[in-house]
Parts: C-alpha cells; structure tokens; sequence
C-alpha cells in the first residue's frame, strides 16, 4: 500500500518526511533495523536475526508497496532513515475489522515526536480503511513504549507471560494493547 508524501515537523524544530519505502532503501533499511535492534532489548528480534540481503529487502520492500494488507511510513530526517511504522490489515473475513501496528526507532530520534506522528497517521490510515480496532504488543519495562500507546487511546487487554526469552536467560512479559477505532 502506498502512502502520501508529508513532512513532520518535529519537536525540536527539524524537518521528517515520511513516505513510502523504496527498493533503493534495500541497503540503509537493513542497516537501520540492525542499528535499531542493537540499541535495545525491547524489539523482537536481535541484531544478528537480520540476515537478509540487500535484494530480498529490496523485493520486500517492493512487495510492501504493492500489498493491499500492508502500509509502512519510513522516516527521514536529513535524507537519513530514522525510523518506520508498519499498518497490517487482516484479511479474513472474520477478522478485517481489525489491524496491526509496530513503529521502530532509532535511539538518537527518540523523543522528537516521530512515534506520536507515526501513529497518528497508522491511526488516520485505518480509520480511512474502516478499521474498527487497532492491536500492538510491547515487551514490559518498556515504559517509553507503554506512555506512548496510552496516550494514544491504546488500552492494555493481555498479558502473555514468559512470552521474550533474552539471550541472558532474563523472560519478559508480552502485553498486548487495543485501540478501538
């Protein structure tokens, strides 16, 4: 799914621009999911789980575009990707009232507003799709994601315990959150 072009102006004065990803991302997307992963323990996979290559992150990345189940916002700030958000609709019958949302970001853009605007837009998208409820999870002690998707109208509805298992052995609880649209 494609996604129009706009720029974000963000708290501390700079310029983002979201837009649809490109097949040219391929290379700075991989590098920008790795960065991110190593920054933090609160997204779902590590850094070494990335091993795709530039082509077939080029092919996803087309893919994406072309989906009708699926819209990602990458971020830019100063040409540079800072982050990205992802929309994924279901498409059972059963289930297409409802969509899926994750935002990535890395550490150095944190706290400029690009989460908020990331998904408000999500939200804006799905509204105009007749999405009902938006779901996302977020790993606990991850207060900065959890203040975020509260103050968005997210409410907590579960809890899958022992559901992250860090490489130190440490387990971490999934919660999942619910916006209703």
């Amino acid at each position: 799914m494609l996604y129009t072009t706009k720029n974000i102006l963000l708290k501390n004065g700079r310029q983002a621009v979201f837009r649809s990803p490109l097949p040219s991302d391929a290379k700075e997307m991989n590098v920008f999911l790795k960065t991110s992963a190593s920054e933090t323990d609160f997204l779902m996979r590590y850094p070494e789980e990335y091993t795709q290559t530039e082509e077939s992150e080029a092919k996803f990345l087309e893919s994406v575009s072309g989906s009708p189940y699926t819209l990602m916002i990458v971020c830019t700030v100063d040409g540079t990707i800072a982050g990205n958000g992802t929309l994924m609709f279901q498409s059972g019958l059963k289930t297409k009232h409802r969509a899926e949302v994750a935002i990535g970001l890395l550490q150095a853009y944190w706290g400029m507003g690009i989460g908020t605007a990331l998904l408000s837009e999500m939200i804006a998208v799905a509204k105009e799709k007749g999405i009902l409820q938006l779901e996302l999870e977020y790993m606990e002690e991850n207060e900065r994601a959890s203040a975020l998707y509260r103050k968005m109208g997210f409410v907590q509805v579960a809890e899958h315990p022992d559901a992250i298992r860090l490489k130190d052995g440490t387990m971490h609880k999934v919660f999942t959150m619910v916006k209703k649209l």
